[in-house]
Parts: structure tokens; C-alpha cells; sequence
């Protein structure tokens, strides 16, 4: 049996990935979450592999073989047109649906937090394990970053704050630094004494690389109980959330008028207040029309309803759409 009228939304991060089947009537009709998305490391085809049972099993719950209408898929480390297009070729070449639509998955956010049945038009910043940052203007314009990293002017995230941590505290136990509470803090959280037997344990793969991550609550943690290396490095993360946001604003023309300013990703979700409050102060102060807005609901309920828009879907559908994830 095929879904000729559904479609398939995707959203793929960095360390997981969401898939859903969704009629045109706004039901969810299978959801899957598999592993993360990088087709930087292993490659265009194996990263896709990784979608395609997930695919499987949306259709299966629904009692489908496919393909559907349209497969909108927003995708992390889709960062470079180049990228999209490779993406979006092999996506298509899966036979998976009718037509594909590729972008990053930030856009998907940006999505998720804008109204219905209207021209859409915002910035989003996403900071979880990466950070960046998009905008959708008049007539179709939009504004974008690499985001690939140092090279592209990046910074933050819970990656790159995690490393901050860890390279403040370092200096603050060898003596290269001021003093901060980082570097009992971080050890301790594994159960370690030093920073001197946290960084062997790392540099040796004692602990595996991506346990770091667990470090950037522990920043918050200090951050909050007045650590002031802490404190600035929350502090410079809210500056690079605003400038993000601000920039694209600015490219945009939308200083001017009254703009949703989309935030999310773990690390803004979480408002953690001494970055929240910062955020929202600097960008009244930057951007006085932006009303800025957390969005938690999971990024794929962007994917979603940017294929009930390719469908000219009812206003009823984007209800019970939202609902579904509220």
C-alpha cells in the first residue's frame, strides 16, 4: 500500500535523529529515532544508510511500503550549498518519495517556532552540541553561516564549552590562570581528584572523548554558585547567541520591525538564567523589535510542518500537527 498524500520529516543531528510520518491531515503516523547524522566523517551514502531504517519503520507502523509525497528532511552538517545538493541527490536516489526537499536543520527550528499560514519570516540560533544560526526574510531571502567551526568564526556550544572548562581549569591548577572552582569541579564530576589525572585520563582514552560533553553542566553548576571563569564563559555564550542573532536581523532588514527570534538546542532550552537573562537583555538592547522565543519541542515538528506547507495543508492539520508534540 503506498501513502501517496503523507510524507516523510527528518531531522538528523549530530548525536540523534528523528524521523516521522505525517499525513496531510496533520497525523502522525510513525515516529523512529535513530543514531546521529555526520556526513563529514563517514561519507554521503553511510551517513543516509543511517536514515534508512528508520524510513522502514515509520512506513511499517503505518502499513505503508511507499514512497510518500515528499520527503522534507533538515539535516545537521548540511552547512554548504554543496552540501545540500549531495544530500539532497542521494535522498532523492533512495526512492523514498515523490520529491525532497534538504536544508539544515536549524531552518527547523526556525520552523518550529513561527506561525502558521503565514510568510515566514525570523532568525533562529541553535546551540546544543554546535551552534548556529539562520533567518528567513522577505520574499524568500535568507541569511546564513557556515557554522563549520573555528575556521568559520564559531564559537560555543556544548562542545566548545566543555573544552573552555576544561582549558581554564587546567591553567587554574598549574598556575597559569586565576583561580576558579573549574578545577576541583570537573575531575570530581568522574570521580577524580585533579585536573593533572582528568586530562591523562582523556589523553589516554581512559574516558572516552564524548563523555567531555557531560562537563558543560558542571560550567553552569560553577557559573551559578559565582565562579567568576565561569561566569565568563556563560557570559561570552550569550554575546555570541545575540551577535548571531543580530547579524542576521541586520542582513535581513528586520532591525526595523518586530521579528520572533527563535531559540533553542540544549543549551538554550535549558535556560539556565544566567544565560537566558543575558540573551534577552543584550538583544533588547541590540535588536529592541526582536521578541526573542524558547522552543522546546523536539526540531522534527519543523520538518513536519514545512511539509504540511508544501501540501497547502489546512489550518486544522497544523493544530493537531503541534498538538501532537505540545
Amino acid at each position: 500500500m503506498g501513502l501517496s498524500g503523507a510524507s516523510l520529516a527528518i531531522d538528523a543531528g549530530n548525536s540523534k535523529t528523528d524521523v516521522a510520518l505525517v499525513g496531510a491531515d496533520g497525523r502522525v503516523l510513525g515516529t523512529a529515532r535513530g543514531g546521529g547524522f555526520q556526513p563529514p566523517v563517514v561519507g554521503v551514502g553511510p551517513a543516509v544508510d543511517v536514515l534508512a531504517p528508520l524510513v522502514a519503520s515509520v512506513l511499517a507502523q503505518a502499513g505503508a511500503e511507499g514512497p510518500v509525497a515528499h520527503v522534507a528532511a533538515y539535516l545537521a552538517n548540511a552547512d554548504l550549498p554543496v552540501e545540500e545538493a549531495a544530500l539532497e541527490a542521494e535522498i532523492t536516489g533512495r526512492g523514498w518519495a515523490g520529491s525532497v526537499t534538504v536544508a539544515n536543520d536549524t531552518f527547523a527550528l526556525l520552523r518550529a517556532g513561527l506561525p502558521d499560514g503565514a510568510e515566514p519570516r525570523g532568525v533562529a540560533v541553535v546551540c546544543g552540541a554546535g551552534i548556529n544560526g539562520v533567518g528567513l526574510g522577505r520574499d524568500g531571502a535568507t541569511a546564513r553561516f557556515p557554522s563549520v567551526g573555528r575556521i568559520s568564526g564559531d564559537w560555543g556550544g556544548g562542545g566548545h564549552l566543555a573544552d573552555e572548562a576544561l582549558w581554564f581549569a587546567a591553567r587554574a591548577e598549574d598556575g597559569r590562570g586565576g583561580p576558579s572552582t573549574l578545577a576541583r569541579a570537573l575531575p570530581a564530576h568522574f570521580g577524580l581528584t585533579t585536573m593533572a589525572e582528568l586530562i591523562e585520563a582523556l589523553h589516554l582514552r581512559h574516558l572516552p572523548d564524548h563523555r567531555r560533553y557531560e562537563l558543560t553542566p558542571v560550567l553552569f553548576d560553577a557559573a551559578a554558585d559565582g565562579d567568576p571563569v565561569a561566569r565568563s564563559i556563560v557570559a561570552r555564550q550569550a554575546d555570541e547567541v545575540v551577535l548571531l542573532a543580530a547579524v542576521a536581523l541586520e542582513r535581513l532588514e528586520l532591525l526595523g520591525e518586530e521579528t520572533r527570534v527563535v531559540l533553542g538546542g540544549g543549551v538554550l532550552a535549558a535556560r539556565h538564567p544566567l544565560l537566558h537573562e543575558r540573551v534577552v537583555r543584550l538583544l533588547a538592547e541590540r535588536a529592541p523589535k526582536a521578541v526573542a522565543q524558547v522552543v522546546t519541542a523536539p526540531p522534527v515538528l519543523g520538518a513536519a510542518l514545512s511539509a504540511l506547507d508544501r501540501a497547502g495543508a489546512p489550518t486544522a492539520a497544523y493544530a493537531r500537527l503541534r498538538e501532537t508534540w505540545t
